[in-house]
Parts: C-alpha cells; sequence; structure tokens
C-alpha cells in the first residue's frame, strides 16, 4: 500500500480482502438457501442489509419466525459499531458534500473501515472519495457474488467448515490487522500490542456474560476507551 490516493489505488488496496469477502458471504448464501430462502431473496438480503454477520442474525431469526421489530433490532445492535467508524472518517472527507458522505457512510465496512485506517498512515492523513469510493464498491460487489454463489451451490454444500470458509473472515481480519500495525508508526508498537491483548481479554469475557449480540458494540467501545487512555498516558 503507498499513498496514491486514485480510484485504480482503491482497486488495487481493496484486490487482497475479495477472497474473504466471497469465502464469508458464499458462508452466508449456503446457510441462508439451507434455511429455505430463494436465491434471489437471499441476494437481496445482501444487497440491502450488506451487514455481515447481521446478515446471519437475520436469517436465523427469520427462521425461528422473530417479529419484524425484533429482527430490526437486532440487526441494528449487531451493526450499530458502522456508526462509530463512520464517525472517525467522517473528518477525512469533510471537504466533500453532505450526499457523498452519507454514500460512503452507506457502504463502509470492517474492511474498508481498517483499509482506510492504513491508508491514512502512509497517506499523510488524507483519503480521497475516488479511492475509498472503489474500495466500497469493490467490497460491495464482491460480497453480493459471493452471496450469488453461496446461494446457487447451497443445496450441494451442507458444512461450509470444511472448506473453511467460516474461517475466510477471520484470515482476512488477521491480515488487516497485521498490515494496520506494521503501517502505523504514529504508535509505538507496544501500545498497539497492548490493545490488542486488552481486546483479546475483554472479547473472552464478555462472551461469557454478555449475549453475543451485544459484544462486538460493547469491545469497539471499550477497546477505544483503552486505546484513548492508553495513548494519553504513555504515547
Amino acid at each position: 500500500m503507498d499513498d496514491t490516493l486514485t480510484a485504480r489505488a482503491g482497486w488495487r488496496d481493496a484486490l487482497p480482502t475479495v477472497f474473504g469477502y466471497i469465502g464469508i458471504s458464499m458462508a452466508f448464501g449456503i446457510v441462508a438457501k439451507a434455511a429455505g430462502l430463494s436465491t434471489w431473496l437471499i441476494v437481496l438480503i445482501s444487497a440491502i442489509d450488506y451487514g455481515g454477520s447481521a446478515q446471519f442474525v437475520l436469517v436465523t431469526m427469520v427462521g425461528s419466525h422473530s417479529s419484524i421489530v425484533a429482527i430490526a433490532f437486532a440487526v441494528f445492535l449487531v451493526n450499530a459499531r458502522m456508526i462509530l467508524m463512520s464517525m472517525t472518517l467522517a473528518p477525512y472527507f469533510n471537504r466533500y458534500s453532505l450526499w457523498r458522505n452519507i454514500w460512503l457512510g452507506t457502504f463502509v465496512t470492517d474492511e474498508s473501515f481498517a483499509l482506510g485506517m492504513s491508508k491514512v498512515n502512509v497517506s499523510q492523513n488524507q483519503l480521497s472519495f475516488p479511492w475509498f469510493n472503489t474500495v466500497n464498491l469493490v467490497s460491495y460487489a464482491s460480497w453480493l457474488l459471493g452471496t450469488f454463489l453461496g446461494a446457487v451451490v447451497g443445496g450441494l454444500v451442507t458444512d461450509p467448515s470444511k472448506f473453511g470458509l467460516d474461517f475466510a473472515i477471520t484470515a482476512m481480519f488477521i491480515g488487516l490487522l497485521i498490515a494496520q500495525i506494521s503501517s502505523d508508526k504514529t504508535i509505538k508498537l507496544a501500545l498497539q500490542v497492548a490493545v490488542v491483548i486488552f481486546v483479546l481479554v475483554l472479547i473472552y469475557l464478555f462472551l461469557i456474560f454478555v449475549p453475543k449480540n451485544f459484544v462486538v458494540l460493547l469491545v469497539t467501545i471499550c477497546g477505544s476507551l483503552f486505546g484513548m487512555v492508553m495513548k494519553r498516558v504513555f504515547d
């Protein structure tokens, strides 16, 4: 990753994440197909929700005949972390119009956020609409493609874990984390490692005492606060 902020650079930087998107979205397509949903309904869920783990929650709740209100609330809670990510990204796009900011925020994902933060580290704290928009659209297209493929072959694959599809998203995040840590020279390595360890311990503890739908949001908030305090005290 270099400091180029063109659309072509966005495509190049997003390309390594494509296989992760396709892997996990295929797993979603397979799971949704097994739940009895049609191929085009499955693709429509990915197109409208585009929420990763929230989509698995949605399909599970639909299968258990939960109410529309309960499903909408659960999906909102799982994806609430995107509010924090969008707020973090917003200052880098304040020179663009409100509608362009809304467009970018609509397609933000964990992966595109991580790529954006990594890009900031090598581009003198700059991001551009062409670069980030391309990253978002490549991610979105990959997610839809994987969903469609998963829905099509859903009747043939009963266990996605046999093909390692369930580990695809984990592998992608490990790669993004390593890229983020190695590229950010403004924060001491020891401090970054301390935050990572804190987050891992927090996830382990929260999974014991907190409902899973709340874990990601709570850990995101606590991890951000811990990192901010540690940076002010020790950096």
